[in-house]
């Protein structure tokens, strides 16, 4: 089990020390420098998350996704759930900082929605092949030094998420290996990919913010609408 759980382990290992490097050694930036980097780390992420989503094929599957997923999330409100554990880690721990929450939801969502998390996981389960996860490691770690700077601490706390959903996909990938199929993978990855641009457009955007969390069910309904597809054709 420790073997297939290797990657996981390093991605969120990664997360922390990058982010902590980031909160201790590159903060302290005069304001008007944050507010730049912000604003262009939101187009970064905005340009990752529509470039990865234009890999989509069934353009109809991904709205019905996204809107359905999304309703499902605000049903759920797993983004106050998200803030409610971000808000109780900052007040027993003592931390002290307003934006706590918000960087640990961001990263968490951002480092658990990509492709590279679902295939990366899946290798090290079937094959204990880490690789895939490694280089997501070293991904992760430059956005966490650069989100630990500007948004805190609690990126440091979303490796525990990251561990928890790849490590879960590790273990559980021998029992879904034959249902993941590429078309599948595709459409999840696109999914992802869209909730990804929103977090971007969080970073832009002064006012409205999105609830980035509760579109994450949204990511697993193309697997449910491809497997109800495929068993009403047989």
């Amino acid at each position: 089990m420790l073997q297939q759980l290797i990657g996981p382990i390093v991605n969120g290992i990664a997360i922390i020390i990058c982010a902590l490097l980031g909160r201790f050694v590159l903060n302290g930036l005069p304001k008007r420098f944050e507010d730049i980097t912000n604003k262009a780390l939101g187009l970064s992420v905005l340009y990752i998350g529509i470039s990865g989503s234009l890999q989509n094929q069934r353009v109809m599957l991904l709205i019905l996704s996204l809107v359905i997923g999304s309703a499902i999330g605000e049903l759920l409100d797993i983004d106050k759930q998200m803030n409610r554990f971000g808000k109780w880690a900052e007040l027993v721990m003592g931390f002290g900082e307003g934006n706590f929450s918000k960087g640990f939801v961001t990263a968490s969502v951002i480092f658990c929605t990509g492709s590279m998390a679902v295939i990366g996981g899946m290798n090290s389960g079937l094959q204990g092949n880490h690789e895939m996860l490694f280089a997501k490691s070293i991904l992760d770690g430059v956005f966490s030094i650069m989100f630990g700077s500007s948004l805190g601490i609690g990126v440091a706390f979303s490796a525990i998420p990251v561990f928890l959903y790849e490590g879960a996909i590790a273990l559980c990938s021998s029992m879904v290996k034959d249902l993941m199929t590429p078309e599948i993978v595709t459409e999840m990855s696109a999914v992802g990919s869209l909730i990804i641009a929103a977090i971007g457009l969080n970073f832009i955007l002064d006012k409205q913010q999105i609830k980035v969390a509760n579109m994450i069910p949204a990511i697993f309904l193309p697997w449910l609408f491809i497997a109800i597809e495929t068993a009403l054709n047989l």
